[in-house]
């Protein structure tokens, strides 16, 4: 029993690997059409739970950011890029927005009123949308696959000894700060780079995303967990990361300009 568990984890990890547009190794045990069916089905669900905005400026202006942003998408992430993305804004007073797998963009006109021009509001759907480019819902997925048949195999290994539910539980704490947070703090960070040279190409000042979370951090007003308990990088880590990008993507930015990329999306 115990070599069927530990043959199962091997199988996994020897077959799906893959890596990630920044050069890390990635865990993808799904396909695309299965992801994206199920991007698809979550997509649908939320539009049914959420109420759609009718306003016609405020769906103009989020129409045409997500447009310029999607239509730079590099041919390199065909498999992940439908081409034709839906996009809808929700009203609600969440400060959110979200891209799925299949072509969805969703924006919460709560983000509105954070965001305050086209270029913040391009650094978020850019970052959206490289979470998809990137195959992070994949990822994510396989990685609780792998976690749940690690902690099955290791009941199998403990059960009927004395210390089974201390060391499950101990395990379980294990898993859930050690693997899998710290991966999910990693494909933010590796969204804020493709983000901003998403936005660049797309002729939206990256420079912008740095303000963006400096307007998050004070709409947040210090309420944040700490960072080894989230799933995010806090404000001020990722208001230096994306400072120590931005030298990398202004070039990017420019040639855009020169090209007369520069969208004028009024809000």
């Amino acid at each position: 029993m115990k070599k069927r568990w530990v043959s199962a984890v091997a199988l996994c990890l020897l077959t799906a690997c893959a890596v990630s547009p920044t050069g890390r190794k990635q865990l993808l045990l799904m396909g695309n059409n299965d992801i994206s069916q199920m991007g698809l089905s979550s997509f649908q669900q939320i539009k049914q739970k959420e109420k759609v905005s009718t306003d016609p400026r405020l769906n103009q202006y989020v129409q045409c950011v997500a447009q310029a942003v999607t239509r730079v998408i590099p041919a390199q992430y065909a498999a992940n890029n439908p081409g034709q993305w839906e996009v809808v804004v929700f009203d609600s007073d969440d400060v959110n927005a979200f891209a799925l797998p299949g072509g969805r963009i969703g924006v919460y006109t709560g983000l509105l009123k954070v965001a305050k021009n086209q270029d913040q509001l391009a650094a978020v759907i850019s970052h959206e949308v490289s979470h998809v480019l990137a195959q992070h819902s994949n990822e994510r997925l396989s990685q609780s696959q792998v976690a749940n048949i690690g902690m099955a195999a290791a009941d199998q290994v403990l059960q009927n000894t004395t210390t089974r539910a201390p060391a499950m539980a101990a395990l379980g704490l294990g898993v859930q700060y050690g693997v899998l947070m710290p991966y999910s703090r990693a494909h933010e960070t590796e969204a804020d780079v493709l983000g901003m040279q998403l936005m660049a190409m797309a002729g939206f000042n990256p420079q912008e995303s740095v303000n963006l979370w400096y307007s998050m951090a004070a709409n947040g007003k210090g309420k944040q967990s700490l960072e080894i308990l989230s799933t995010h990088p806090s404000d001020q880590t990722r208001i230096k990361q994306l400072n120590a990008i931005l030298p990398q993507v202004q070039p990017v930015y420019e040639q855009a300009k020169a090209a007369g990329v520069h969208p004028q999306c009024a809000g």
